[in-house]
């Protein structure tokens, strides 16, 4: 995931109307979202957070396509030595690892 993106299926705006009734709490409502690179990064739901380089807008989208070329090339050489039941098993723990659980005490 590119280091400035986000991913969430719904707007910090949307949720803080949906949990508060009150649209103007979306900064709160961002950050209890965990949607960052960063965040995702430390749930386990990416692999990699790929840097972004500042400057020229156009020699930092060829640096981020550089980048991510690399890392889709690395990742596919990896799958390349798998069978099938080795991909699907990493698959399997990929998600069964996935987010942060905590136990609720009555």
């Amino acid at each position: 995931m590119l280091e400035n993106a986000i991913y969430s299926i719904l707007s910090p705006e949307g949720y803080a109307s949906i949990l508060w009734k009150d649209s103007s709490r979306t900064k709160e409502a961002a950050e209890k979202m965990k949607l960052t690179a960063k965040d995702l990064y430390e749930l386990h739901i990416i692999d990699k957070i790929i840097k972004e380089p500042k400057g020229d807008e156009e020699e930092s989208f060829l640096k981020v396509a550089k980048s991510l070329k690399k890392e889709i090339t690395k990742m596919t050489q990896e799958m390349k030595g798998m069978s099938p039941e080795d991909m699907v098993e990493q698959r399997y723990q990929k998600f069964r690892n996935m987010g942060e659980y905590k136990i609720m005490e009555n």
